[in-house]
């Protein structure tokens, strides 16, 4: 199954205002996440705790910045996951193995994981934890840290549907969301989870093109962020497709069809393609890595 959210008409969103949350981790994701919840008032803010690793000034500054409840102590962070109805798994995939074993006992019956730890399946999740927990496990991108954001989100056996809601409410406070089938999330990371540094790294290309050709480097570099807004609103807005797009843009003989004719000779294209399929299969590495330290298999 494959689905994007507004594709159909959703359903009631699930009472956020009446949950607890807790993220474990707060790195740049968790952050952007949060901010989303508290700028959409999906929650009251002090609902919402969050705790790392070293604490210390990142947890201040997100307390002051969003209002958000912090832990630095072993025992306020046990509070914090024990009263949550929704704990939030935001650690590095190195250090998720770890993290997870450890509050394996404090966790209950009833809450959700929903992890954001890339290449970590939910068989994997649960077997850390010992317990069948609903887990909703997402791919979302950097890009959601200013609300236009791509998430990817499959769901354990276990998540009911009020459950469901609530990952995909998350998730669409920081942009939009597609639910797929686990598997496909390897795809999900290859496509968007990677994706904005594709088109950075083509911005690099765009901006110093533009520089050795004469322009000065704040030019070439407005000029080359207007392209891009002009073409991903072009196509969103027209529904066309992308090669047709192309066309329209590139006149037989003309200046666009000489670059596009040299981008293909070099195998522009396939190497693109190559390199998102490399993408995909290295989180199928990691995936398989964590599966192979945890259940030995």
């Amino acid at each position: 199954m494959q689905s994007a959210a507004g594709a159909t008409p959703a359903a009631p969103d699930a009472p956020l205002q009446q949950l607890r949350f807790c993220f474990y981790g707060a790195g740049s994701m968790a952050e952007a996440v949060a901010r989303g919840m508290t700028g959409r008032q999906l929650c009251p803010p002090e609902q919402i705790g969050m705790f790392n690793r070293s604490g210390g000034q990142r947890l201040a500054d997100l307390r002051a910045l969003y209002g958000v409840t912090t832990a630095e102590t072993p025992e306020d962070k046990d509070r914090l996951l024990t009263e949550a109805d929704v704990v939030i798994l935001s650690m590095k995939p190195k250090d998720a193995e770890e993290a997870l074993r450890s509050v394996a006992a404090t966790l209950r019956p009833g809450q959700l994981i929903v992890s954001m730890i890339a290449g970590l399946s939910i068989r994997t999740i649960q077997a850390l934890l010992g317990q069948p927990l609903a887990v909703v496990r997402t791919m979302p991108n950097t890009s959601s840290s200013i609300g236009l954001g791509a998430t990817g989100l499959s769901f354990s056996g276990e998540a009911s549907d009020e459950q469901r809601r609530i990952g995909e409410q998350l998730f669409r406070s920081v942009g939009m969301t597609v639910t797929v089938e686990e598997p496909l999330l390897e795809a999900v990371t290859g496509v968007s989870g990677s994706g904005p540094a594709y088109l950075y790294y083509i911005m690099e290309s765009m901006i110093q093109a533009g520089v050795e050709l004469g322009l000065d480097s704040a030019l070439a570099r407005e000029l080359t962020v207007q392209t891009m807004l002009g073409a991903a609103e072009m196509m969103r807005v027209t529904g066309e497709e992308p090669a047709e797009l192309r066309r329209q843009v590139t006149s037989p003989g003309g200046t666009t069809q000489a670059a596009i004719a040299l981008m293909e000779e070099h195998g522009v294209g396939l190497h693109f393609r190559q390199g998102m399929k490399k993408s995909a299969e290295r989180a199928s590495e990691i995936g398989r890595d964590l599966e192979r330290s945890v259940l030995g298999e």
